[in-house]
């Protein structure tokens, strides 16, 4: 019989009771089947410094998309991410990556997908100063919307039970809010080497996604695969105000592709250059630069999803 790897469970040490109660309910079932070690990490140089030496075990991230986008990019940063399987349980109200793979968001049930489940290859996308992002990242508009939607998300994630609150209203209401007091952006966008928009438009947002979801479930690119080795590459351009209110109000209903101002194309690299601008990777905020890109690392590593989740080939 084979003796099941040792499983190391990442948390976050300032996680809230909540949190805590529900790591210990996943715990539960993974000590049923394995050695677990637990570790809270509250900073970058922590974990860091306890993943230089994670040896075979198996990593465990118990946390959101922040939490997700920090272990991989410590793996990456450290050369140990190619060939690395990871696991996930979702906690708080986010988790647009665990939507992506098909990841319950009931951390007992992920917990069993880490038990039962199969490994399948994940893409990465990777920018030009060697930074990474998992589900997905924002410029202009898409970045303010996201920190505004992330304050709407604290205020309504009260409202309600459990997961079933409010709070995913957040992205949605940031994004209707930025569309009234947008960033005015004249950017060149590039998808492989061919030009979509040059700087003579005006650009309201160009998002960048693995996932298809962004802001706890909002479907900003609903055909992104984290599977399929391509980027995802939307452009949003509604110069007038009527339009920029039509685009975010379609939104919550994945209706805004649909919108004359918007363009979504695929690609293995896509640039932005002109005027400077924020990126927002995952929640974390970068910028302002004048110029960015990205490259696609199609199954960079590995993740445990669901036994019947479909498995497809990197294009």
């Amino acid at each position: 019989m084979t003796r099941p790897e040792p499983l190391l469970v990442i948390t976050n040490a300032d996680a809230g009771t909540a949190d805590e109660e529900e790591v210990d309910t996943a715990l539960a079932v993974l000590r049923e089947h394995a050695e677990v070690e637990v570790c809270a990490t509250a900073s970058v140089d922590e974990l860091d410094g306890r993943l230089a030496d994670v040896g075979e075990q198996r990593i465990v991230v118990a946390g959101g998309d922040g939490s997700v986008h920090a272990v991989v990019g410590a793996l990456y940063r450290a050369g140990l991410l190619e060939g690395r399987t990871l696991g996930l349980i979702p906690l708080g109200t986010g988790n647009d990556f665990a939507r992506a793979l098909g990841i319950p968001l009931d951390p007992q049930a992920a917990a069993e997908v880490i038990v039962h489940g199969r490994p399948r290859p994940v893409d990465l996308i990777v920018d030009d100063d060697e930074n990474i992002t998992v589900n997905g990242v924002h410029v202009g508009a898409g970045a303010e919307a996201g920190e505004r939607g992330a304050r709407w998300k604290e205020r309504l994630g009260s409202i309600g039970v459990g997961r079933l609150n409010l709070g995913k209203l957040g992205y949605p209401i940031g994004a209707l809010e930025t569309a009234f007091d947008p960033p005015v952006l004249r950017v060149r966008v590039e998808v492989d080497g061919e030009l979509v928009v040059d700087t003579d438009r005006r650009v309201l947002m160009v998002a960048v996604g693995n996932g298809a979801s962004v802001g706890g479930g909002t479907e900003l690119m609903p055909d992104a695969d984290p599977h399929d080795g391509l980027i995802d590459v939307l452009v949003a351009r509604p110069a007038r105000t009527r339009d920029r209110l039509a685009v975010a109000l379609r939104l919550p209903f994945g209706r805004h592709e649909d919108h004359r101002t918007v363009q979504v194309l695929q690609g293995h690299s896509v640039e932005v250059s002109g005027t400077p601008f924020l990126c927002n990777s995952d929640g974390e905020i970068d910028g302002p630069v004048g110029r960015r890109s990205w490259r696609v690392v199609p199954g960079a590593y590995t993740m445990v999803v669901p036994a019947g989740a479909e498995v497809s080939s990197p294009a």
